[in-house]
Order: C-alpha cells, then structure tokens, then sequence
C-alpha cells in the first residue's frame, strides 16, 4: 500500500472525535457541510481512511469507470445479518450472475403488467381513504408499496400479512444505526442480548417464515404465475454452469427486493406529499395535468408517458429528500481521482443528499421545483448531478420500476383527493438505511370535487 500523502490544495483530515460527533448528531447537515469545504474530503474514522466525494468526475470514476476496484461499504455489508447475499449485498462474480437471472422480469413489456396492478391496487386503497380524516401517510404509503410489490413480483396477496411482513421491515430499517456500531461484530458473533440484535433476529425469523413458505409452495405446485418469482424458480444461467438458484439463494433475493421494492418507494411518495402540500402553485399544475389527461376516468399504464409534470414532482421531490441519502465504497484496490490515489482498504462516501443540493447543480436549492426536470433542464446539468438510483453497474435494477410506481400511484390519489399536513405535525428527516420521515407524516384527507 502505498503512504498516505495529502497535497496541499486539498483540505486536511478533520479531527476524528469531531467528525465523529458531528456525524453522530446531524449526519445530513455534516455531509452538506463538508459539501461546502470541498467536492474532496478526507476524514480519519478509528484506523480507517474514509473520503468524502462529490464532484461529477469523481462520482463516474467510483460508480462507472474504476467501480471493478470497490466494493459495497461497511453498512451494506453488515446488512447481510437479514438480506443475506441477494442483489443489494452481493459482490463481483455473485453479484453479476444474479443480476442476469433477475433483470428479464425488469423489462419494459412486464412492465406494463405490472403497471396496471399499481393502478388496480392504488385505486383500492383511495376507496378505504374517507374525507377529512388524519392518516400517517407514512405507514399508509409503506402498507401501499408493500401490497404492490408483494403482487406485482411475488403474484402474493400480502394485505392479510401486510402488518406482520411491514412491522418486521420496519426492525429492521429501525435498528439500523446499531449495526454501524464498532461493537456490532461481537454482538452478532457471540450473539449478546441487546434489544436491537434480538429485535432483528426476531424480524428476521418472520421474513424467513413467510419468504421459505412462499418458495416451498411454488417448488411443490410446479404453477407459473409469470411473475418474478417464477422466473428466477425457472432460470438457469446459460453464461456459466447452467444451474439454478437454490432457496437460500431465492429468499436472499426475495427479501432484498421486498426491502428495496416498497420502503425507498414510500418514502419517495412520502416526501412528495409533504412537498405538494406545502407548495400549493406546484399541486395546482398537477391537478391541471391530470385533469387535461384523464379527466374523470382512471388511469391506465398508456397514460403514464402523458404525465410530464407528475414524472417532474417526483423527480424534484427525490432530489431534495432522496430515498438513498448517500451510499459508501470499500477500496479493493487503490483507486486513482486526479493526481490522488486512494488506498485499498479506504472508504468512499458519495453523499447524495449533498450532491443533490449543491448550488453548481441546482440554484437556489432549497426551493422545490420540478421544472428542473424538464428534458432540457436535465440535458444542461452533469449526468451524475442527480443519483436516486445511482449509475453504473450496480445502479438499481428497478429503477425503471420505481418511477413508473410513483407517477400511477401520485396520479390515482390526487386524481382523488388532497392531503394537507395535519396542524403540529413535526417534519424532519431521519436518515437510517433510507431517508425516512422521524415523526411520521399525519396529513389530513381531502375530497377532490368531482371533474366533469
């Protein structure tokens, strides 16, 4: 490994027990902070070298041309006490077999199919929503995309086992501040008592009951539903050995796809509920749009390349409050930025959440506004300016997935109703494994008067 050398046009390491308490207290103003010192930051965490990048060279040399040189970083990794080696967690070779197995359920003419049960299942649940009542619309949204991709990529009814599947999620995703700790490892080697462990194991067991049920139930009946789960029990991989995936191999995939399929989504969906709420203008031209494209019937999957402005909503409202805050990278192999070499066994942080509020990109970034995403506003701003889903390689593979999910889903509700923050209602990020809201999201429920 070559010496740590630090030039001096770039900022020197911040202090450990200050970055570390910084962290700790407010991790999202801490990135955007280090944001504003340079687009290059090196920290000093314990023995570990850790950098801090945000430049859109820098961004496409992790993600895209030296990605072979890095591997998932420290939270991911230990994640796999629960998702197991499924797309998410899985790395090179492994990663890269999976992959192919699962990407045909990805493609556009399934994609359709799966549309229309967004918009059957949507339309269900806005018959459930009553005017001038209060919901969380967090967990409503969470219930929402969990039934959704439970049908669309398992053909599973979850709605009966939606609170077992969801509650167990939510351990998960709510204990994930603890499996970052240094003592983590040996809480999980000598498998100590501590509530947050014993409440993932606990999660975990569930998860494994309803996923192995589900898998055991396909492999005995032998029945196609031509959903996700029946091609992956069908898929061989012709470009090596030609076998299968074993169940450990399908539960691993499973329960990352559930994870990543509803909790990222909702909190999507979250977030834009609270932004339209707050910006009445904005929800103004989106009324207008689906009232100019639907009138007053339901939406179909045709419609979805119609809805311009409602694509533009989302898309602004997952630059400001994105479902991945930042993601992280271990160095395998010394990775070269510029003149600086980043040694193996070094971290790589990509602070999304500050990227996607850096004035180069986007003026005046705080105020919320969707025609920065009209096709020309995205034409004029660097490709890796904007990382929902990431790029490259390990880019999410239901990217396109998502994006369909969140316009038909936006699109049903408000082609019904309002929803308006409930008075005292506390907003504040909360940055665990995705980007959730801390407090929940009460908002009040609002008929829409009927379109002639």
């Amino acid at each position: 490994m070559m010496p740590l050398e630090w030039p001096s046009r770039w900022p020197a390491p911040i202090a450990p027990w200050v970055q570390f308490a910084q962290f700790r207290y407010d991790r999202l103003a801490f990135l955007s902070r280090l944001m504003e010192q340079s687009d290059f930051v090196h920290l000093v965490v314990g023995n570990v070298n850790a950098y801090v990048v945000s430049s859109n060279d820098h961004v496409k040399e992790i993600l895209i041309n030296q990605n072979r040189k890095l591997h998932k970083g420290l939270g991911v990794e230990r994640t796999r006490s629960v998702l197991g080696q499924g797309l998410l967690t899985a790395e090179d070779g492994l990663h890269r077999r999976q992959r192919r197995l699962v990407q045909p359920a990805f493609h556009r003419q399934r994609l359709q199919g799966y549309g229309t049960s967004m918009i059957d299942l949507t339309r269900r649940y806005a018959e459930k929503l009553v005017d001038g009542e209060y919901r969380d619309m967090h967990t409503e949204m969470m219930r929402l995309t969990l039934e959704i991709v439970g049908k669309t990529l398992f053909d599973a009814d979850t709605s009966g086992s939606a609170a077992l599947i969801g509650d167990a999620l939510h351990s998960f995703i709510g204990n994930f501040n603890f499996i970052l700790l240094p003592i983590y490892p040996l809480v999980e080697k000598y498998n100590l008592p501590f509530p947050a462990h014993l409440a993932m194991q606990r999660a975990r067991k569930v998860l494994d009951a309803y996923i192995f049920g589900l898998i055991d139930e396909r492999r005995r009946t032998g029945r196609d539903h031509g959903d996700l789960l029946s091609m992956l029990l069908a898929a061989v991989d012709d470009e090596a050995d030609g076998s299968g995936m074993s169940n450990e191999q399908l539960r691993d995939e499973i329960i990352t796809l559930l994870l990543a399929g509803h909790e990222t989504t909702a909190n999507a969906l979250t977030w834009t509920l609270y932004l339209l709420s707050q910006h009445p203008a904005i929800e103004s031209r989106l009324l207008a749009e689906l009232d100019t494209v639907l009138g007053s019937r339901p939406p179909t999957v045709e419609d979805y390349p119609k809805l311009a402005y409602t694509e533009q909503v989302f898309a602004e409202s997952m630059r400001l409050y994105p479902p991945v805050y930042a993601f992280s990278r271990r160095v395998m192999e010394p990775v070269q930025l510029d003149d600086y070499t980043i040694p193996s066994g070094a971290i790589v942080f990509v602070p999304i959440w500050a990227i996607h509020r850096k004035a180069t990109y986007y003026p005046d970034p705080l105020r919320f506004d969707p025609d920065r995403f009209t096709p020309a506003a995205r034409a004029a701003r660097p490709r890796y300016s904007y990382l929902p889903f990431s790029h490259g390689p390990r880019n999410c593979i239901g990217e396109h997935f998502a994006w369909m999910e969140g316009v038909l889903v936006l699109a049903t509700l408000y082609q019904r109703f309002l929803f308006r923050l409930a008075p005292g209602q506390r907003v504040e990020p909360q940055p665990l494994l995705t980007l959730r809201s801390k407090y929940g999201m009460n908002m009040r429920i609002c008929a829409r008067p009927a379109t002639a």
